[in-house]
């Protein structure tokens, strides 16, 4: 049986997130969402209790797929799994540089866990949650980028948007 993780901050988790774990769950025995607790380059806009219920509800459907939260190196939570995969979704070419940083990082930390990438759907490869949550917050539809839940939730947080900065003083 062949273990994958699918490690983000998912914050929050998109139609992409759910693509990429989804297309993992048909080639892996078991895959493990991995929410990441404290990410250390970004500032979260969601509570983990929050992340880890959107992608609960986002992939529940998927028999083989666990969520689970962590706050250890990515290959550490990997053992803790016993999984031999890391896998990583890739939209575009800055991707694929951070991400060919981390697989040398993780490599040299763990050469036993094999790091793989999975290229986005053409329908989603545009997707980012920076990009939903600024279409978000200027009151914009965000309903074809992510699941349900989280798209009332943001519809929530933003109900009409925080508006660009005034075109003039008399605004």
């Amino acid at each position: 049986m062949i273990t994958a993780i699918c490690p983000g901050s998912y914050d929050p988790v998109t139609n992409g997130h759910v693509d990429v774990i989804t297309r993992s769950s048909q080639i892996f025995d078991r895959v493990v969402a991995g929410v990441v607790g404290t990410p250390q380059h970004k500032s979260p806009t969601f509570t983990i209790d929050e992340r880890i219920e959107f992608v609960k509800d986002a992939i529940g459907h998927l028999d083989n797929v666990e969520v689970d939260v962590f706050k250890e190196l990515v290959v550490d939570f990997a053992r803790r799994w016993d999984a031999r995969v890391i896998v990583k979704g890739l939209r575009v070419i800055s991707d694929f540089e951070w991400e060919f940083q981390m697989n040398q990082l993780n490599r040299h930390l763990a050469p036993d866990i094999e790091t793989v990438y999975v290229m986005a759907s053409p329908q989603v490869s545009f997707v980012s949650s920076s990009g939903v949550k600024e279409i978000a917050s200027f009151g914009g539809n965000v309903e074809e980028l992510v699941p349900k839940a989280v798209a009332a939730r943001l519809k929530a947080m933003f109900p009409d948007g925080r508006g660009g900065a005034p075109l003039s003083d008399q605004e």
